[in-house]
């Protein structure tokens, strides 16, 4: 199970530019942990925070289309994959099933993997707007396990970011942690990561086999 925003696209900076600048043009007060609070939320759950604690003067509908298009439309300018993103994901795909738990908008997930050259290689994607509460809760993990068909105990999430971590773990999945530099996981995320890894080009079907074997608490 991967994540996406901060794993597979380096996207956090270009979320927080994008919600930052609307934030100003709408006359609101942009607050220094505001993109730190607002990673994992679902869109329904972000565009509240930015009604309510940054102070736009906007429906929670139209704040998440407003900003959306803002960044879907710079992603088809140049789409911002990390390095050995799609090399990771061939990899996987080659020996096991995979899904995809993200906290983006299904628009931005399923653009992102259209231009991304991404979207044959994943069965199944679930945004957090398709649950009811976005990371830390393991929702959006459970979803994606239910439509993949199986046990989320049987699944490893692949996470960089503190909420998605303490999200996959949550849901009863072994997570590969990948720290994102910008927006690092604290401790008690790391904590909760059976394995971490320093980029994307480490990540293979081995290292997730041995974390998802019957032994693999020996």
């Amino acid at each position: 199970m991967f994540d996406l925003d901060g794993l597979l696209i380096d996207s956090e900076q270009a979320w927080d530019d994008v919600r930052r600048e609307f934030v100003a043009e709408q006359g609101g007060h942009w607050q220094d942990r505001a993109q730190r609070d607002m990673m994992g939320m679902s869109s329904t759950e972000w565009s509240r925070y930015v009604r309510d604690e940054l102070g736009v003067d906007m429906s929670p509908e139209r704040i998440s289309a407003e900003v959306v298009a803002r960044l879907t439309a710079l992603y088809r300018q140049q789409l911002p994959l990390m390095p050995g993103a799609r090399e990771a994901v061939e990899r996987l795909a080659h020996d096991l099933p995979l899904g995809l738990a993200s906290s983006s908008n299904r628009e931005v997930i399923d653009m992102v993997l259209d231009v991304g050259g991404l979207a044959a290689y994943f069965d199944v994607t679930v945004s957090s707007e398709e649950v009811d509460n976005g990371k830390p809760a393991p929702d959006v993990y459970l979803e994606a396990a239910r439509r993949l068909g199986v046990s989320a105990d049987r699944c490893v999430a692949i996470e960089d970011s503190h909420n998605g971590i303490l999200s996959a773990s949550a849901a009863g999945m072994r997570v590969i942690a990948i720290p994102n530099r910008a927006f690092p996981p604290g401790p008690e995320a790391l904590a909760a990561a059976s394995l971490v890894l320093p980029s994307l080009n480490d990540l293979t079907a081995a290292s997730v086999g041995r974390l998802d074997s019957p032994d693999r608490d020996a």
